[in-house]
């Protein structure tokens, strides 16, 4: 048996890029998980999608350690599976649904339905059905037109607990299409405006509903502690508020996700320790201050704890030179991963399984569908005679890429591997075109 020897690249010392477990392999080739990332694009073929498992679970642990005596829940949208559930499940976190699909997926797993939390701006009539059957802890109120509509639907001997998601009027995200906690946007109601305290007002007044706490989120990639301590203080002087108002005490306060993580070297992100600490502190502060007693604290990570642990594979389609651009085409793209088109989120790639002296140049890294907008990576450093067959690994690809993937061009989105202690275990197959075929019913 051949002994390799692995070494560390420049690039990999940011583990927040790339997965902790990743190092270079012989010959150009990138291991994660103790798993060749050539081999697994040669035997699955591309485009694959590789997570780590090992890098999951430890950012489910670093959260909980953050805030400890907190609720963690796992925001399921950043992407949901069958294994994501077992992960966690084991690790001790809850649930965050958006949809009645993604919490049937939780439950048919034996996730406990008292752990999960159900938001939303619009929930349908179904999504309110299942979280009533199922008997999810917390239904998140998001509109006045939710509170009469979900009462009357209760129809056990005890309530339904419920929190209200409110806008606390802050500024914060990388992008004004991820901005959640401004006025002028789709989600909550309004603090400044007065339609968060009337939907309290109208709750409490629900006997079928049991007001436990109030909501909010700010937005996501969100890279500063600071956002998050004012929506404590904010959200603290309001519970303090209704306190004063109605002679109730709310004992839970939900501050929601959207943690940064960093998509190209050196981008910001604080750990989670140092979000769960600044929180901690203000909470405390503002408790205080208000004469409130500290309520129990919920965070929702999502991106931040499976953005990283992921890896998007691609082979070199076509390179076109055309004057000082150099456009590096492969076989995915927006079907696979929106985020450049919808945010202009930005990436960084570099070649797989093949060695190469020659020197780096900036490329563009497109995709295969027919618009303009289908780019994947700006400004990226590859090597001056990358080629068609060329593989190419983009980080950071866990979150927000197969979760909002597409049929465009009906390419089939791309299968799913775990890695783990130098082991592969298909999570996801490709979509093949009979899959297409199939919703096709025309006689």
């Amino acid at each position: 048996m051949t002994t390799v020897s692995l070494v560390s690249l420049p690039e990999l010392s940011a583990p927040s890029v790339w997965p902790a477990s990743a190092v270079a392999g012989p010959g150009g080739d990138l291991l994660v998980g103790g798993v060749s990332l050539a081999a697994l694009a040669g035997s699955h073929g591309t485009p694959l999608y590789v997570l780590d498992e090992a890098e999951v679970r430890s950012r489910a642990r670093a959260w909980l350690r953050a805030v400890p005596g907190a609720e963690v829940v796992y925001a399921a949208k950043a992407f949901l599976s069958r294994a994501v559930v077992d992960w966690v499940r084991e690790e001790g976190l809850g649930l965050d649904v958006c949809s009645a699909g993604e919490l049937e997926l939780a439950v048919s797993r034996g996730f406990p339905p008292g752990r999960i939390v159900m938001h939303g701006n619009a929930k349908s009539p179904e999504d309110l059905r299942a979280a009533l059957r199922h008997g999810v802890g917390r239904i998140v109120i998001d509109s006045d037109c939710e509170i009469a509509r979900l009462a009357a639907q209760v129809t056990g001997p005890d309530p339904q607990q419920v929190m209200v998601r409110v806008l606390p009027g802050i500024e914060a995200g990388a992008h004004h299409k991820i901005r959640t906690g401004t006025e002028g946007q789709k989600f909550g109601l309004s603090l400044t405006g007065g339609d968060a305290e009337d939907a309290v007002a109208r709750v409490l007044g629900q006997p079928r509903l049991e007001l436990v706490g109030l909501h909010c989120h700010l937005g996501s990639q969100i890279a500063s502690t600071e956002p998050y301590a004012r929506a404590a203080h904010r959200m603290v002087g309001f519970l303090a508020r209704i306190r004063e108002r109605h002679g109730v005490t709310l004992p839970e306060l939900d501050l929601g996700g959207g943690f940064a993580v960093p998509y190209l070297p050196g981008d910001p992100a604080p750990a989670p320790a140092a979000f769960g600490r600044r929180i901690r502190d203000e909470l405390g502060r503002a408790c205080a201050e208000f004469d409130y007693p500290e309520p129990r604290l919920t965070l929702e990570p999502g991106r931040s704890m499976i953005a990283t642990a992921g890896i998007a594979l691609y082979r070199v389609l076509s390179v076109k030179r055309s004057g000082r651009q150099v456009f590096v085409a492969v076989d995915g793209g927006m079907s696979d991963n929106p985020r450049p088109s919808l945010y202009g989120a930005r990436y960084t790639a570099r070649t797989v399984g093949r060695a190469s002296s020659a020197p780096m140049r900036t490329a563009t890294v497109v995709g295969r569908h027919c618009e303009a907008g289908d780019v994947l990576a700006e400004s990226v450093e590859l090597p001056e005679d990358i080629r068609p067959g060329d593989l190419l690994a983009v980080p950071a690809s866990g979150a927000y890429h197969l979760s909002m993937a597409s049929g465009y061009n009906m390419v089939g989105r791309p299968p799913l591997v775990a890695v783990a202690e130098g082991q592969e275990r298909l999570l996801l197959r490709r979509e093949t075109f009979d899959d297409c075929l199939r919703r096709d019913v025309t006689a």
